[in-house]
């Protein structure tokens, strides 16, 4: 029997994790150790063994917002069994294959306007990189290429790596340690929040001012519709996305929507750009795309954007993931994509939102807590503080639920199909999380 082959207890791979594995935004080794988790079903997450009197726990972050229809769905499991009776990969560079060319279609589809091209990537920080690599070479392809820069608005997040860190917040975010490295990109304020505020017109004002004083070097405007994300789970008016397109529109930028994480219902449409009835140039999806099953992103993009990219002296867009189009992620983000159509998905995550309004109200009421905010399949509970990880963390599973608090913040984005006394459960273990984080 080979090592690889051996049994190991779950102490001993909690020390092999502490040895040799290094977890996302954490010191190696990690300064506590992870929860091991041998299988999952449903929205419960069953651990190796249990953790604070709980061995399974409800999962209320849907697995970093990407597994919509919980764990071992049925449909989705024939789905990836099915492809892999075919073909699991094979390169797309001068093939392609059903699978791609399906779930190409449907998104083409289903998304507003005439997104009608897409770009299969690999993670939602690649699909970032080549929505600003597509805007940049439109313009380099149409003898622009001063137009080189990007505006954002801060508090946004749009990934890790290299370009998308550099339209990430550059003072409060995560990646300011590269601040002095990063393209230097332009920052408007973060738009006033409040999902059903008004929109504050010299807001709007300021907006267009930055973008005219940097039209000429402006390739791209890149924000979160509706919701950022991990910048700080902040929401805000979709009159401002009515702004800034019409701002673009007049001073020819282009506008980019990074939906990896609202997009496939999570604020109660199927993308979030839908609450503003705008559309941008070019979109970023991810995260549910598959459910949660398997990594794939897409950039999609108007004709504008392709046909001015095609008209250049490289007349090609130059980027080729070797797992680009996969087609075992493809098959199943195509059968996500169909099941979550074909249910009702808005009606869950009406419901799940009515669950988390009254059940993250109490939290509003204690020490330390700032504001409760809900939208969607989204609850926020805003502290005063830091968030003390350690405790909140055991609080929540205490409450036999997995979240996972960052900055000041302790959050859930649960699975659309959370049954409503699952979705009190996560309720109830946020507020504890709360009191004592």
């Amino acid at each position: 029997m080979t090592p690889g082959h051996l049994v190991r207890s779950p102490a001993d791979l909690l020390a092999l994790d502490r040895e040799h594995v290094w977890h996302p935004y954490g010191p190696m080794p990690a300064a506590s150790s992870p929860l091991l988790v041998e299988s999952a079903r449903g929205v419960r997450l069953r651990l190796a063994e249990p953790v604070f009197g709980q061995r399974e726990l409800v999962d209320g972050m849907a697995s970093w917002w990407s597994a919509v229809h919980g764990y071992r769905h049925p449909v989705l499991d024939a789905a990836a069994g099915e492809q892999l009776g075919r073909m699991s990969h094979v390169m797309f560079g001068g093939l392609t294959h059903r699978p791609a060319v399906e779930l190409a279609t449907r998104l083409a589809e289903v998304t507003p306007g005439q997104l009608r091209h897409v770009f299969l990537a690999d993670s939602g920080s690649v699909a970032v990189e080549v929505a600003l690599k597509m805007c940049l070479q439109h313009w380099v392809s149409l003898g622009q290429p001063a137009k080189r820069r990007v505006l954002t608005w801060r508090g946004g997040y749009h990934g890790d790596t290299w370009h998308a860190m550099s339209v990430c917040d550059p003072e409060g975010g995560m990646h300011r340690l590269w601040s002095g490295a990063l393209p230097r990109q332009v920052f408007a304020d973060a738009p006033p929040p409040g999902f059903d505020a008004s929109a504050d017109a010299a807001y709007v004002e300021r907006l267009r001012a930055l973008v005219a004083e940097h039209a000429a070097e402006l390739a791209a405007v890149v924000v979160e519709p509706v919701v950022q994300g991990a910048g700080g789970m902040t929401f805000h008016s979709p009159a401002y996305l009515r702004a800034l397109r019409e701002i673009c529109d007049e001073h020819d930028v282009l506008l980019v929507f990074d939906e990896i994480a609202t997009g496939f219902g999570r604020t109660g449409r199927l993308f979030a750009a839908e609450h503003a009835g705008v559309v941008p140039d070019v979109l970023c999806l991810g995260k549910a795309l598959t459910g949660g099953y398997l990594t794939l992103a897409a950039t999609l993009c108007t004709p504008r954007v392709a046909e001015g990219i095609s008209r250049g002296e490289v007349p090609v867009l130059a980027h080729g993931p070797t797992y680009m189009g996969n087609p075992l992620a493809c098959a199943v983000a195509l059968a996500s994509v169909d099941l979550l159509l074909a249910g009702d998905w808005a009606g869950d995550v009406a419901r799940i939102e009515g669950g988390l309004r009254e059940g993250l109200a109490p939290a509003a009421e204690l020490p330390g807590v700032r504001e409760v905010r809900v939208l969607g399949a989204i609850g926020v509970v805003r502290l005063d503080h830091g968030v003390d990880m350690a405790a909140a963390t055991e609080a929540a599973v205490r409450a036999g639920v997995w979240l996972r608090p960052f900055r000041d913040l302790i959050y859930t984005m649960p699975p659309y199909v959370t049954e409503d006394a699952d979705v009190a459960r996560i309720c109830a273990a946020a507020v504890a999380a709360a009191r004592a984080g």
